[in-house]
């Protein structure tokens, strides 16, 4: 009589094996998915700022920030070297430098940010000095009725009506997901306009010019919605 096949007394014990390994295996990736995605969002950082095409915002990056730029490249900016201006129709103009934005009243607000071109990143962290307390002591004059924002790229603009402006939501930002804002991301200092897409959040910010009327931005002289508003945006100053 033929002796019947031995079972392999190691299957079971090797299954296991393999089994945990890819348990563990995908742990490691997950735990390192954090630190895998900051670096490759460092490596496309880095790259929009020698791409003068744009090209480099196409490079996949799920999860996370892109990268776009109008100019070829942006000088960076520092404690040392860094300066904010906010002039036009005000009583007050002044020129704040970073250490002395940092010592003013930091509010904290959480949003989720949205571009035109679809991607989007849930529940971001901005902090920063509110836009309203910068023109409340400027002291705004009564012709004053919108802003126009100018940044150290040398190219980008953009503006607000003095309501929009004035809402609580509305940052002039020094951190990002709870640290200081990289070049990359537009800093050290960039607007962050929560309730609106993206492009309506300047980077690189240089300037604040308390105008009479809605002077368009970059992109809204190139077709961009001026109001720029998320669907179902609560359009009132209704943030906290």
């Amino acid at each position: 009589m033929a002796e019947k096949p031995r079972r392999n007394a190691e299957g079971a014990p090797v299954g296991r094996r393999a089994l945990l390994g890819m348990l563990g295996a995908g742990a490691a990736g997950l735990a390192a998915a954090p630190y895998l995605q900051r670096g490759w969002e460092s490596v496309l950082g880095a790259a929009s700022q020698v791409d003068a095409t744009g090209l480099s915002g196409l490079l996949p990056n799920p999860g996370g920030f892109r990268y776009y730029s109008v100019v070829g490249s942006v000088p960076r900016k520092n404690d040392a070297t860094y300066r904010l201006t906010l002039d036009g129709l005000v009583d007050r103009p002044r020129t704040y430098t970073l250490p002395e934005l940092r010592a003013l009243p930091q509010t904290r607000v959480v949003h989720d940010v949205l571009c035109t071109d679809g991607w989007r990143v849930d529940n971001t962290p901005f902090a920063g000095v509110r836009l309203a307390d910068l023109l409340d002591a400027a002291g705004v004059r009564s012709e004053g009725a919108a802003i126009r924002f100018t940044c150290f790229d040398g190219a980008y603009t953009e503006s607000l009506t003095l309501g929009q402006a004035r809402r609580s939501d509305v940052l002039v930002a020094l951190d990002m997901q709870d640290k200081p804002i990289t070049h990359e991301h537009g800093g050290p200092v960039r607007l962050f306009v929560a309730p609106m897409y993206f492009y309506k959040s300047a980077k690189w910010l240089s300037g604040i010019t308390v105008t009479d009327r809605v002077i368009p931005g970059f992109w809204e002289e190139r077709g961009y919605a001026v109001d720029g508003w998320l669907d179902g945006a609560d359009r009132s100053d209704g943030a906290a």
